[in-house]
């Protein structure tokens, strides 16, 4: 049995880990020229974050902005 300290440490840890593979699976499906970048790893993150931006934006899942 893990502490509950540790227990709720998990379950913070897969929540956040959840959006993040939701997100790559966004990605990979709806931007399939990202498979084919040939840019350096520093300039493709770059990429990868705006088309995510775009990505959530298009299905609304971006928060509220006050």
């Amino acid at each position: 049995m893990l502490s509950p300290d540790n227990r709720t440490y998990n379950r913070l840890l897969r929540a956040l880990r959840c959006l993040g593979e939701r997100g790559f699976a966004l990605l990979k499906g709806r931007w399939r020229t990202l498979q084919h970048v040939t840019l350096s790893p520093g300039r493709i993150g770059d990429i990868a974050r705006a088309a995510l931006v775009l990505t959530h934006f298009e299905h609304n899942h971006l928060p509220a902005i006050r």
